[in-house]
């Protein structure tokens, strides 16, 4: 696995690819995509940066863990392949969308459209072994994407964070509250959103409304 990312975050992140973990983390990763079938494809692991540069990232979404079906991880939270039928989770955000902000359903869970306008679409471990939920964690993925949610909230303000249900919310210590705007939520998953803790947070329209208030372009939902 080569760390083959955007050159706007390799500036943020050279330091972190020379560590010991992280060189253990890739040992493990590529002896994992050697011996089974994995997701994201390796091409595919650092889409959420290829996608959303350092310099135009203006909102983040925290995941926890890539889809683990066949050909659904795309390297963004939350966002499957075009074609691929949208799980659960996502199809009761595009719900909460067309509540808030009346954007029609889309035919597509592809999310990278959204990245494209500056929301870095964050899983905090970026691969999975096929049908084995959670198997990449504590390898130190974590350890990584912590650092990148640090570096975020040091470097840049006025970044709207979206920390979904309970594993996200716990990363709220890592943000400097007074210089970025945190939103959280019940997670969107079926047993959450079902409870009522999801549908009517508004957090798309929000999300707007303070990207305008600092003179930034809102995000096209």
């Amino acid at each position: 696995m080569k760390v083959n990312i955007d050159e706007s975050w390799k500036k943020e992140l050279h330091s972190e690819f020379e560590k010991e973990y992280f060189k253990k983390l890739v040992n493990f990763v590529k002896q994992e995509y050697q011996q089974y079938t994995c997701y994201p494809k390796g091409k595919d692991i650092f889409s959420a940066f290829d996608y959303c540069s350092f310099d135009d990232l203006k909102v983040v979404i925290l995941g926890q863990d890539p889809y683990h079906g066949v050909d659904q991880a795309n390297g963004l939270c939350f966002s499957v392949k075009d074609h691929i039928a949208m799980p659960p989770s996502l199809i009761n955000i595009f719900k909460e969308i067309e509540n808030d902000v009346e954007k029609p359903f889309p035919k597509t869970g592809n999310l990278e459209r959204w990245a494209k306008q500056g929301v870095l679409l964050l899983n905090a471990t970026l691969t999975v072994r096929a049908h084995q939920a959670g198997s990449h964690q504590n390898k130190g993925w974590e350890k990584f994407t912590d650092t990148v949610i640090s570096k975020i909230s040091e470097d840049k303000e006025n970044v709207v964070f979206l920390l979904w249900g309970g594993f996200a919310k716990k990363k709220k210590a890592k943000i400097d509250a007074s210089k970025h705007h945190i939103l959280t939520s019940g997670h969107p998953s079926p047993l959450s959103a079902n409870r009522g803790y999801w549908f009517g947070n508004k957090h798309f329209s929000k999300t707007n409304a303070f990207l305008k208030e600092k003179g930034l372009q809102p995000i096209e939902w």
